[in-house]
């Protein structure tokens, strides 16, 4: 007589939970086939659930389950009761059950499978595309659902801490006003309200702002978002924020309860004890030594800027490029390549190909000799001793040292040579290619410019955005020097990521006005495009600040997985496309009339 799975006999541990305590014991077990071996008479399989792989064997002596047994095969869904034996000196090291095997007496199949497009195990070789095409296979894979129960405790002890913390998890609309500044949003068109539209949330900023108006002084969501931004390593479409705002607070409130966070988390999760409070660097000094405001401190490599010195020299130190380019305003850096950790001539000449890759005319470089002297290079024609000198003292370079030189437009400058060090320290081996190596190097970038001139319209944008508060010393340069104001804005840092970003919000409607002005946007433009929020702080709006974490870099980093395509179930690809389901796809002619939409041709090339 058929047992009765699931009605009856309900599954009573996972295929990673049973051990050697678990011996004599009748169990039933829920998964797939993992492999299957035929020993000519018993039939072995590994059963495989979420949380890991039991052997299970099919004696003759069963003959109704051994004869279903001979027709199982991989991926097979099956149900199966048995009795917890040892394995006595065959024990399997690499299996948390190895310990035990299931001698089973009663077999079920739920359901049977096709040949999968590839093997369901831990080190797959196909392609990504395969595998994102049939996600739902990829999924069974071990490393993928060991990150994704990662992902999902993260989840829960953030939840936990939060309100134990005496935060409120409120929801906001993913629906909303578009308004200017920021990413690019994706646009929902209305069909009620024909020719306007909806603009899918970039973040909750604006909703969370209104809630501290509201009175609820600590909020918190782990909340969808949704960006139509170019893709990379660490950039999807729609992510995932742990968003945070708090009234009545400094932004070393907001500090502490982050860094209690990440504590949990790290601790929790990995079982370390993550040091606090974290290092914190001032944005200027992160922009002089690494080229950007998330610097990886898990190695040196760091930049020296030479501006003024090339300044002091003037035209008679001999390098007319890098005079030239601070005449236009530019700056002049180096970096470093220690004589312990030599390139070859092949590799250096090399690293001028990544720099122009990253936007750069070329690379300058020289090798220090034993006397000083630079050596493989042009600059050492004219270069007088003087100004190579003094290059060297400021370097503190050592003869064997290779030089690395960058000049120009500053952000030019800043981006070849941030991305040129993290190139060398992986080259070096320095910081592996993805991953932490076991080093977590946390801070907090603060005091960054409240404003940044946009060369192209020869104006000043808001760097973050328009309702963040200037340091109260600088608020009276707003209007007669921009540029010097710097502002109450701080990124969290974790090895070279960006993990998380926010302010202290500006609540004043005085310094609000002067913050418009300077970006030349009139009263009425303000009012149009943030008149809702302009009111509701004239209401006993509170002093008011918060941050975002990312949630999907996070997982990333905590999980040592390659990319956020890694830790997200169902991720787009580097085009923004679902190869699984055809996202984006067509909809037909009646669908776009009823929302009063059109599409046009694109313009032919």
């Amino acid at each position: 007589m058929a047992v009765p799975f699931i009605s009856e006999v309900k599954r009573t541990h996972t295929c990673g939970q049973l051990t050697a305590a678990n011996v004599g014991e009748e169990v039933v077990l829920f998964g797939w086939v993992h492999n299957r071996r035929d020993h000519g008479g018993a039939v072995f399989i590994d059963l495989r659930d979420r949380e890991g792989l039991t052997q299970v064997v099919f004696e003759p002596d069963s003959k109704e389950a051994h004869d279903i047994a001979g027709s199982l095969r991989l991926e097979f869904c099956v149900g199966i009761k048995g009795k917890v034996l040892s394995r006595g000196k065959n024990v399997n090291p690499k299996m948390k059950t190895g310990e035990i095997e299931v001698k089973a007496s009663d077999l079920t199949i739920f359901n049977r499978s096709e040949p999968t497009p590839f093997l369901i195990e831990d080190n797959v070789d196909t392609s990504e595309e395969k595998r994102l095409s049939h996600r739902y296979l990829d999924l069974r894979r071990g490393p993928l659902q060991r990150t994704l129960m990662t992902r999902s405790k993260m989840n829960a002890l953030t939840r936990q801490y939060m309100n134990g913390n005496s935060f409120l998890e409120l929801e906001t609309p993913f629906m909303g006003k578009y308004t200017p500044g920021g990413a690019r949003n994706f646009l929902v068109p209305s069909r009620l309200n024909p020719g306007k539209f909806y603009a899918l949330a970039e973040s909750p900023q604006l909703y969370k702002q209104l809630f501290m108006v509201a009175g609820f002084d600590r909020y918190f969501q782990i909340v969808k978002c949704f960006r139509d931004e170019d893709l990379r390593l660490d950039r999807q479409p729609e992510f995932t924020q742990i968003d945070v705002e708090m009234s009545f607070v400094t932004q070393d409130d907001i500090f502490t309860i982050i860094e209690g966070l990440l504590k949990k988390l790290w601790g929790e999760v990995l079982g370390l004890d993550i040091p606090t409070p974290f290092q914190r660097m001032d944005f200027y000094e992160s922009m002089a030594k690494y080229g950007n405001d998330k610097p990886d401190l898990r190695f040196g490599l760091e930049h020296i800027v030479l501006t003024d010195l090339i300044r002091e020299h003037g035209a008679q130190g001999g390098v007319p490029m890098m005079w030239d380019a601070v005449q236009e305003k530019g700056i002049v850096k180096a970096m470093v390549v220690p004589a312990e950790k030599a390139l070859s001539r092949a590799e250096s000449d090399k690293l001028e190909d990544f720099a122009k890759q990253a936007g750069a005319k070329g690379l300058a470089r020289a090798k220090v000799g034993e006397g000083g002297e630079w050596t493989q290079s042009p600059l050492s024609k004219t270069i007088t001793p003087a100004l190579r000198l003094a290059i060297n003292q400021a370097c503190n370079a050592k003869p064997g040292d290779l030089l690395l030189f960058q000049f120009g437009r500053e952000s030019l400058v800043h981006t070849v040579m941030a991305n040129l060090r993290v190139h060398v320290a992986k080259k070096l081996g320095l910081i592996p290619e993805y991953g932490s190596g076991g080093q977590w190097k946390f801070l907090w970038v603060v005091n960054p410019p409240l404003f940044e001139f946009d060369e192209d319209t020869n104006t000043w944008a808001a760097a973050h955005h328009a309702f963040t508060r200037p340091h109260d010393e600088d608020v009276p340069f707003l209007l007669t020097d921009p540029g010097r104001v710097k502002c109450h804005r701080y990124d969290v840092v974790l090895n070279g990521f960006e993990i998380g970003g926010g302010s202290i919000r500006l609540h004043d409607p005085k310094v609000q006005s002067e913050v418009f002005q300077a970006l030349g946007i009139q009263e009425e433009e303000a009012r149009t495009k943030f008149g809702f929020l302009l009111d509701a702080l004239k209401f006993g709006a509170p002093p008011h600040g918060g941050i975002a974490l990312g949630m999907d870099r996070l997982v990333m980093l905590l999980t040592g997985a390659e990319s956020l395509r890694d830790v997200i179930p169902f991720p787009k690809t580097k085009t923004g496309t679902d190869t699984m389901t055809g996202a984006p796809g067509d909809v037909d002619e009646k669908q776009l009339r009823e929302l009063h939409v059109r599409t046009v041709p694109l313009p032919q090339k």
